[in-house]
């Protein structure tokens, strides 16, 4: 497989919390490529991307007066994207709020050449509003909206339509508001909800949203919001929904999928060190990387340790 691309977004400004943008500096302070190194996963720091204005410095800033901030750092994470690809290399990005999917997809798409992309999203939420559906106007909840094609003109000038319908798949959606659900199902958007999950498995789960999102594709991707955790093992964490995916099955599950030949891109988001206890959330990051993209005995000797 090819060498790690380590690329940290370090962007609050797509949400209410804006301690995410503390995420991607706070893994590269613990060591994530040292944690990675040890179990064979061959990983450098490739680029920090820091949003323009730290939020401490400007709380004032709300909702639309955020988007051009959002839509420049995206921009910004396409490129840096797009051009570890083309140096070989597996981007792993690492947020930041979830608004930086736009930026990460459509670098992405551009390094497989604009040909069709899958994604499966793990996500508590759908981050599928519009401007006219959000109750909020964060961005970060206007993500997987843009990649369609849909919602603030900026927004799908840089990621519209990097995504088609068919190709898309969430896991563990059990928080969401009825606006971007009935656009999705329009759409005809696949969406596991958690209580199927829970009646399923997340193995089967996962088999479903990788044959959709390797159907017809020239590859796929995944996009792992940690909130889509239960808090017990993701405290570090702005949005904590209960009742969400327990880690031991979850980095068991995901092994299934390692080193799959189509797997282009890796996206794990939304880490709040400030609200983490003793580095647990920090080390699921790890433990999620390790799972997909370490060689197999090591995969072995995590999945033993994380049950541990």
């Amino acid at each position: 497989m090819a060498p790690v691309a380590l690329i940290g977004a370090a962007s609050g400004w797509g949400a209410g919390f804006r301690h995410t943008e503390d995420g991607p500096p706070a893994l590269r302070t613990l060591g994530l490529a040292r944690w990675l190194a040890a179990r064979g996963v061959a990983a450098e720091w490739r680029a920090m991307l820091h949003s323009e204005k730290p939020w401490r410095e400007h709380p004032e800033l709300q909702g639309t007066a955020t988007f051009d901030l959002v839509l420049r750092h995206a921009a910004a994470l396409a490129e840096a994207v797009a051009a570890a690809m083309a140096d070989g290399k597996f981007p792993v990005v690492l947020g930041g709020d979830h608004a930086i999917a736009m930026g990460t997809w459509a670098g992405v798409a551009r390094g497989i050449a604009h040909r069709p992309l899958g994604l499966i999203w793990l996500d508590a939420h759908l981050d599928a509003h519009t401007v006219e559906t959000t109750p909020s106007m964060n961005a970060h909840g206007m993500g997987a909206a843009a990649l369609l094609g849909y919602g603030h003109a900026p927004f799908r000038a840089l990621a519209g339509g990097v995504l088609r319908p068919e190709h898309l798949c969430y896991i563990g959606v059990r928080s969401y508001e009825e606006g971007e659900m009935a656009l999705l199902r329009r759409l005809g958007v696949r969406i596991i909800m958690m209580d199927e999950v829970t009646r399923r498995g997340m193995d089967a789960a996962l088999a479903e949203a990788l044959a959709i999102a390797t159907s017809g594709t020239a590859g796929f991707g995944i996009s792992l919001d940690l909130d889509g955790f239960d808090p017990r093992d993701a405290p570090g964490v702005g949005l904590k929904e209960p009742d969400g995916f327990r880690a031991a099955p979850t980095i068991a599950a995901l092994s299934a999928l390692a080193r799959h030949p189509l797997l282009r891109a890796l996206e794990i988001v939304e880490y709040i060190p400030e609200f983490d206890e003793r580095h647990r959330t920090a080390h699921l990051v790890r433990d999620l990387i390790i799972a997909l993209l370490a060689p197999q005995p090591a995969l072995a000797d995590t999945a033993a340790t994380t049950r541990g």
